[in-house]
């Protein structure tokens, strides 16, 4: 959990997308996601956190639907978001914390 706080508490974005293994949204966002990761490259950090595995981490945030995307940087939540949703709205959401 150290190394999530450390992210979270950087100067660089972070896109925590909490999901889990048995949710279809969650699938269908993935691909989005790596194509997203590869369009923004090192501007911003996009990591994954399986809430049956974190299921502090997914206390801690309150999370109750998957998936559930949350934006950190320097330790404050900027954004959040759950239910699948477009690339754009990751994409407009990530270029805002930059």
């Amino acid at each position: 959990m150290s190394k999530f706080s450390e992210l979270i508490n950087g100067d660089q974005p972070v896109l925590v997308d909490f999901h889990a293994t048995w949710c279809a949204p969650c699938h269908t966002m993935a691909p989005i996601l790596e194509a997203l990761k590869t369009e923004i490259g090192s501007k911003a950090r996009i990591i994954k956190v399986d809430i049956d595995k974190n299921q502090a981490a997914a206390r801690q945030y309150n999370v109750r639907g998957v998936p559930t995307f949350i934006l950190f940087k320097n330790g404050k939540q900027l954004w959040r978001q759950s239910g699948a949703i477009p690339k754009q709205m990751l994409e407009q959401a990530i270029n805002a914390a930059l």
